[in-house]
């Protein structure tokens, strides 16, 4: 079993910044890639961002390039994501996932459906005011 923990949610004003963390624990021996996904209210569940488990790709939604940067720490089984810039239209409770690779996984893929992955968050809300 892996457990997925975020923090580091909040209230910002726009133009401002804030910098979600999500913890990986349990499996973590196995390798895992890392996506974050974000839900507003009356919307799907929708693609943030991810990274592969070695951290040589990632990619970004079209809304949130150029503003938001995911990372990771493979030592930490940590996943960041670096939000500048921030806008009202990024209000949301944003979750992060993980899918595990397995020990073996040599490749550096990073994974952007929601059905993708195994593990979820429990989520973080994020309000940015005008």
């Amino acid at each position: 079993q892996v457990q997925v923990v975020e923090s580091g949610g909040g209230l910002a004003q726009a133009g401002g910044s804030l910098r979600l963390s999500c913890a990986a624990s349990g499996r973590t021996f196995s390798r895992s890639a890392m996506g974050w996904f974000r839900q507003a209210p009356g919307k799907e569940r929708e693609f943030v961002a991810a990274v592969s488990w070695n951290g040589d790709n990632s990619v970004a939604t079209d809304s949130v390039k150029g503003r938001f940067t995911i990372s990771g720490d493979n030592a930490k089984n940590t996943v960041y994501l670096q939000m500048n810039k921030l806008k009202p239209e990024d209000t949301a409770v944003y979750y992060c996932a993980a899918k595990i690779l397995g020990t073996r996984y040599s490749g550096s893929d990073y994974y952007t459906g929601r059905h993708e992955y195994d593990y979820w968050g429990q989520g973080t809300q994020v309000t940015v005011s005008s």
